[in-house]
């Protein structure tokens, strides 16, 4: 078959990326957590017959470029039948924190053949158990996080296993949220599995691999490209969370290829704040893609010309029994904030200043509830323009809690909630704003908070300032406290709980 035209690959790029897309739509109509319906903190994308990436849906960072993990430790447990649905979420595993389940399902076009196509969807559960409520908890290992799920199998040849849901099902604070979002993801595996049946069987298999193959080509040619654009040589950087905890990174350019090493970085801690592979992976895809300009075909062709080295023990690939839970969500943005730094050097026009550089994270359940959502804030700003403010930036992609969704299923009143004015950095270009959200609890509630952000603040770049830091008060019997960035607290009704989210660093001298 010859090599496709370029308008039949930009033709079959719009087809595959329709495919996670479309997927999503369905899983988040079908969800019954406000977590997955209105956050939107779920992922879907496609894999070949190797589990290397063919299209992803415009959804989170932090699990798309970790998702091809999960999908390997699947298929080197199952060999997957037509109806099968794997689910898994062991951070050691290929998951990252345990409210990630990602579940896993064959394309079979060809009857009587192996799986030619996979498709995965990735959501993140209000609660799957452990120790605290949202099942985000100060834990110091994995077993007091929650269920903890190796690849297996949810679905067998399309019915249901009703012992492993029911399993779950009494490991979990709210079974009828967690059964409704199981299932909707079972339907989102059934609308991927039929759409791409139905371009083999309209384009013919060979046709459809052919484009595949050449888009990811594409990928690996403009990658290439975009670093042999950046002066060769070695960029360094590192930063650190608020427990002191310090990511380093190197990233060597050389003959259009990019090596990262991690070596240097601290090692893992017990405590939360651990990452795996797949989350650093994850971080390594999102920044360099953002160094393409244009809309440049998201499979595994980009990450073909990066080499990533991160050495087994550190906090950015965590041995087991690590706990993982802020690992994903905070630690992620700070292997980010890293990897920034480092090719601000070599790429001063393309990269941005800090953004807020945490999802401050809030879990919180009482008699009947659990729910888990993350608080946006200021984006950093780059060579030609502000930060945007109230945004979420960088490994998250989910969308701000509607207040009418958050009162309707939780017992709070959200009392404040606007842009915390002034709390980007100055500079030539400014760096956005925070957010401010208060909320006043109705019930008693175990409330477990992952921020961070709140004793080193985001940094401005080319003699931009720094962004605020963060700063989260508890107000309760009419006096006021300020809380560690990391905390759990049992509160009672009327009590005020207040985020001040961290803005964006400014970016160049006024």
């Amino acid at each position: 078959m010859k090599r496709p035209g370029p308008i039949e690959l930009e033709f079959f790029r719009q087809l595959l990326v329709s495919i996670p897309e479309e997927m999503g739509v369905v899983l988040r109509k079908t969800a019954f957590s406000a977590n997955i319906k209105e956050r939107r903190d779920y992922s879907c994308a496609v894999y070949d017959a190797q589990a290397r990436t063919i299209a992803m849906g415009d959804h989170m960072p932090v699990h798309l470029g970790a998702m091809p993990l999960s999908v390997e430790h699947v298929l080197r447990q199952f060999d997957l039948r037509p109806g099968d649905v794997a689910i898994v979420n062991d951070p050691f595993a290929g998951g990252t924190h345990l409210p990630d389940i990602t579940a896993v399902a064959g394309v079979f076009p060809d009857k009587g053949k192996p799986a030619a196509f996979y498709v995965a969807s990735r959501a993140h559960h209000s609660d799957v158990g452990g120790m605290s409520p949202g099942s985000m908890p100060l834990a110091r290992e994995i077993y007091q996080e929650g269920l903890r799920l190796p690849p297996i199998l949810l679905v067998r040849e399309g019915k249901l296993d009703d012992g492993l849901m029911r399993l779950i099902l009494a490991n979990v604070r709210t079974p009828g949220e967690r059964e409704g979002d199981l299932l909707a993801q079972w339907m989102a595996m059934q609308r991927g599995a039929a759409r791409l049946t139905e371009a083999a069987a309209r384009y013919g298999l060979p046709r459809l691999n052919a484009n595949i193959t050449a888009l990811a080509d594409y990928a690996q040619r403009r990658m290439t490209a975009a670093l042999l654009s950046l002066p060769a040589g070695c960029y360094r950087f590192e930063d650190s969370l608020d427990e002191g905890v310090t990511i380093r990174a190197s990233i060597t350019l050389a003959d259009g290829r990019a090596t990262v090493d991690f070596s240097g970085t601290d090692p893992q801690v017990a405590g939360p704040v651990n990452a795996n592979y797949a989350i650093t992976l994850s971080a390594v895809f999102y920044v360099f893609r953002c160094l393409l300009d244009g809309d440049v075909p998201a499979n595994a062709g980009l990450l073909r010309p990066i080499t990533v080295i991160a050495p087994a023990g550190s906090v950015v690939n965590a041995n087991p029994p690590a706990a993982m839970a802020a690992g994903n969500v905070e630690t992620s943005q700070r292997i980010t904030d890293v990897l920034l730094g480092a090719l601000s050097t070599a790429a001063p026009q393309l990269i941005p200043a800090a953004s807020q550089g945490t999802m401050n994270n809030l879990s919180f359940g009482g008699e009947g509830f659990a729910w888990y959502e993350t608080i946006a804030g200021g984006m950093g700003a780059a060579h030609g323009c502000d930060g945007q403010s109230a945004v979420h930036t960088h490994m998250t992609n989910s969308w701000n809690t509607p207040v009418e969704a958050f009162e309707h299923s939780h017992p709070i009143r959200v009392r404040a909630y606007h842009v915390r004015r002034g709390s980007g950095g100055a500079g030539r270009h400014h760096g956005g704003d925070g957010i401010v959200r208060e909320l006043e609890f109705l019930a008693p509630a175990d409330v477990t908070i992952l921020a961070d952000r709140r004793l080193r603040p985001p940094y401005g770049l080319e003699g931009g300032k720094p962004g605020a830091l963060g700063r989260t008060l508890l107000r309760s019997k009419g006096k006021s406290r300020l809380l560690p960035g990391k905390t759990r607290l049992d509160v009672q009704p009327g009590d005020l709980l207040r985020f001040e989210t961290p803005g964006g660093g400014g970016f160049g001298l006024e």
